[in-house]
């Protein structure tokens, strides 16, 4: 079986537990793919923490949950040395939650700077520093942090900087009524103690090797281009409207232009294709950029949404060939 069969397999798994929520299993699973980390932002009990569970248990790794708040310590985090009087070393590193395959950072705008920075240099770099020594992370690693975007009464928003090192910034929405007829009859379900079969776990070896074939897709310089193009209409707005420049404080990063191009891949990869299309580029769009726009006065002002930016952008910036 191929790997994409294989992935394929582990979405149509976890969809059985996790209904009404395609697009967050989609974005997970695309997101792991491409070597990055999340960030999903909606209302509490729209299945972020069972669809981060479900993908572990399915997947047949690691996974831990850090609950963020104002008393976080970054040790918390990442692990303290203990001091053994009796051993022939003094100071013993014990390891913290951060030392596993998948990062569960439920409302991670509720902890201050120093935990939030602690959690991001595992992110970025991929090891965490401690009493002057380094600890390199797992290779098979992904963060997906939360974050409320209702209640923000003591909550420390995360600064731009941070927020750029998340691959994606993904927004999820209620189920429909269907979706939401099916949720309740699966609680009922798991409520009355009926066991399913276990099925064969998928080995982390797949993810590896997924990750080698979406290195070998390929992009046109076309493509290329196109995805420079939709980066430049965020720095410099003025050049196609009037709203953009007045809606756009600044643009995103180099960063921006990385994560399109990985998940532009991905994306095309998990679509059955070898090579990157336009639709596979628009897809992926919204969610590398949302966190790495940052609007204006005048469009806060006036209602407009980072989603509505976005949108023009993709309407005014030309597709070459």
């Amino acid at each position: 079986m191929s790997a994409l069969e294989q992935i394929n397999g582990l979405k149509l798994e976890m969809s059985k537990s996790v209904i009404g929520q395609k697009k967050l299993i989609d974005r997970l699973v695309l997101v792991l793919l491409s070597n990055g980390n999340i960030l999903l932002e909606s209302l509490p009990g729209l299945a972020k923490t069972r669809t981060i569970k479900s993908l572990a248990k399915e997947l047949n790794c690691g996974l831990s949950r850090i609950q963020f708040t104002p008393d976080l310590l970054p040790s918390d985090i990442t692990g303290t040395e203990i001091y053994q009087p009796d051993s022939e070393e003094k100071f013993i590193f014990q390891k913290g939650p951060i030392f596993s395959n998948l990062i569960l950072a439920d409302e991670i705008n509720r902890a201050p700077a120093k935990v939030q920075s602690a959690l991001l240099e595992a992110m970025e770099e991929g090891q965490v520093s401690v009493a002057g020594s380094t600890y390199k992370m797992e290779p098979l690693f992904m963060v997906m942090a939360t974050q409320n975007p209702v209640e923000q009464e003591g909550t420390y928003p995360l600064p731009e900087a941070q927020m750029d090192r998340f691959l994606m910034h993904v927004t999820i929405d209620y189920p429909d009524d269907n979706s939401e007829l099916l949720i309740m009859r699966l609680n009922r379900k798991e409520q009355s103690g009926i066991k399913e079969e276990e099925k064969k776990k998928l080995d982390p070896k797949v993810v590896f090797k997924a990750r080698e074939e979406i290195a070998n897709v390929s992009i046109s310089e076309n493509m290329e281009r196109y995805i420079v193009d939709l980066i430049s209409a965020t720095r410099t707005p003025e050049k196609y409207t009037k709203d953009l420049a007045k809606w756009i404080e600044y643009g995103a990063s180099p960063r921006g232009t990385i994560a399109i191009d990985r998940s532009a891949r991905t994306h095309a990869w998990m679509s059955g294709q070898n090579y990157v299309s336009v639709d596979n580029i628009r897809s992926v769009m919204h969610d590398c950029l949302r966190h790495r726009v940052s609007l204006s006065y005048e469009a806060n002002a006036e209602g407009v949404s980072v989603e509505t930016v976005l949108n023009e952008i993709l309407n005014q910036v030309a597709v070459i060939g």
